[in-house]
């Protein structure tokens, strides 16, 4: 993973399109880097196939956005970047990650629970959809200082 920078918004734009319904917009990407938040991308071959953003403040973070192409999904790209993104909050000396996540979204719930995220809460009516809103299921990882995050 490497920095996101602004070259990279379109092709980051454009993997969040194809992979959520209700998906960031350009200037949402481009606020992120304007606002110093840690944003990151996964390129091979000189693709980008996957991106994350967390905000970080005073010793908590909260994980945004988290998403893989479609051609990768289920491969472990997913978790590769969720723990690089727990170890850039340890490296920022976070004591804890908080992130929200549809109910609905299975796989994620599972993928976050294996690296460590624990149910806090839920947040009502927090995400739109079809039928106006879904609940928002918050999580958190506490992050121990120098421990590496569940791989």
């Amino acid at each position: 993973m490497r920095a996101m920078t602004r070259m990279d918004v379109d092709a980051v734009l454009a993997i969040e399109q194809a992979v959520q319904r209700f998906a960031w917009t350009c200037g949402n990407f481009s606020d992120a880097l304007t606002c110093g938040y840690v944003c990151s991308v996964h390129e091979e071959g000189g693709e980008i196939n996957g991106y994350a953003i967390m905000m970080a403040a005073t010793d908590e973070a909260e994980l945004l956005n988290i998403g893989v192409e479609a051609v990768q999904q289920r491969g472990g790209l997913g978790r590769t970047m969720l723990l690089e993104m727990l170890g850039a909050a340890r490296d920022r000396n976070m004591k804890r990650v908080f992130l929200e996540v549809r109910p609905s979204n299975v796989a994620a719930i599972a993928l976050y629970r294996s690296a460590g995220f624990s149910d806090i809460g839920v947040r009502r009516g927090y995400y739109r959809n079809a039928e106006n809103s879904e609940d928002a299921l918050m999580m958190a990882c506490e992050l121990m200082p120098g421990e590496r995050a569940n791989g």
